[in-house]
């Protein structure tokens, strides 16, 4: 039986190499389910999950925590290749905003 408000980010898509649909969750990336319908593929890992949450319990291990819950600082490095740092920079200049400003819009498209 799944885990009332997991909360966990699940995803169900469809898996070519299997021909059946494929249940994952981002916190647990060793786990997949797979199944005939979308439905059940959701089915599958939620309960996979809610037995290896049970088992980790038991077995005294850090749970993962949904990052649906985590807290973020808004802030992570990314390291680019000088020239494209140097293209951005002037794209910035010329927009008129900062740097910052310019990559943070062009990451939420």
């Amino acid at each position: 039986m799944a885990i009332k408000n997991d909360h966990y980010t699940y995803r169900v898509t469809w898996s070519a190499d299997d021909d059946e649909y494929i249940g994952l969750c981002a916190e647990f990336p060793s786990l997949s389910w797979l199944a005939e319908t979308p439905e059940a593929a959701l089915k599958g890992i939620r309960n996979l999950v809610a037995d290896v949450v049970t088992d980790m319990k038991g077995n005294k291990e850090k749970i993962p925590e949904p990052i649906a819950i985590k807290n973020y600082s808004g802030k992570f490095m990314v390291r680019v290749p000088p020239d494209v740092h140097r293209t951005l920079a002037i794209k910035a200049a010329e927009a008129g905003v900062s740097l910052n400003r310019l990559a943070s819009s062009k990451l939420s498209h």
